[in-house]
């Protein structure tokens, strides 16, 4: 059986390392972008050598359009196909809303809602030909309430429109057997939020416990397969019941 191909953008750290991963234990060939993780891609390169599938490390900045483009097209030639997105990259910053400068609140859409629209752009003709693909964006677990963020302003908004995405994309590609899916995590220990920060988000979860990266995974897994054919256009919760 021929491989699947799988593309992770934000993929050498936290939940993305952990998806790309488990698709190597699953014969997946997977590509995983980063932009100043080089270590941490090529340990995960390392850990994942023996392993029934691969997994290589690109740096690549994915809020450019034109390399966006050029990604897809280098995994296209070098793996011969992408089976499916998984959109983990999401950076996050905190300031007051009205401390935030230009460029800061520039970023958070160029890295979290945009790259999304560019890769999707670029890989959905390759899935349409062959009648089947994935798609996984990753959004926040109260993004659907559409609260007031006075310190994280840009990036909640930013996480609002993949939702808007996700649906949009959803309904035009489903007629092609393409599924798009969001996934909204809450609080998940990935070592890219303070410890501290974790400690004191607890008491407001009500699962009672803080995330992993492998909770993700399943999720992911799922999302992935045949038996989710059906499952387009939805919004799962990964929080603990937190953000709901």
């Amino acid at each position: 059986m021929e491989r699947k191909v799988a593309l992770i953008t934000g993929g050498a750290r936290g939940m993305g390392r952990a998806i790309a991963a488990a698709l190597a234990e699953r014969n997946w060939d997977v590509a995983v972008t980063y932009r100043t993780s080089a270590a941490d891609a090529r340990s995960l390169e390392e850990e994942t050598k023996d392993l029934d599938g691969s997994v290589r490390g690109l740096k690549v900045d994915v809020s450019d359009p034109a390399a966006a483009e050029q990604l897809v097209r280098k995994i296209e030639q070098d793996l011969g196909r992408i089976d499916a997105l998984v959109h983990c990259a999401g950076p996050y910053h905190r300031v007051p809303l009205l401390q935030e400068t230009a460029e800061g609140w520039n970023s958070m859409f160029d890295n979290n809602l945009h790259p999304i629209f560019y890769l999707s752009r670029a890989a959905a003709p390759g899935m349409q030909k062959r009648g089947w693909g994935r798609i996984v964006t990753f959004s926040m677990a109260n993004a659907d309430q559409m609260v007031g963020q006075p310190h994280v302003t840009a990036h909640y908004i930013a996480k609002v429109g993949v939702l808007i995405l996700t649906r949009t994309l959803a309904k035009i590609l489903a007629p092609k057997g393409i599924t798009v899916n969001a996934i909204s995590p809450g609080f998940i220990e990935t070592g890219s939020a303070p410890l501290e920060e974790l400690a004191k988000a607890v008491k407001n979860i009500p699962a009672g416990y803080i995330g992993s990266p492998e909770d993700a995974v399943g999720v992911v897994l799922y999302l992935l397969s045949d038996d989710a054919r059906y499952v387009n256009g939805t919004n799962i919760h990964l929080s603990g019941a937190w953000g709901i």
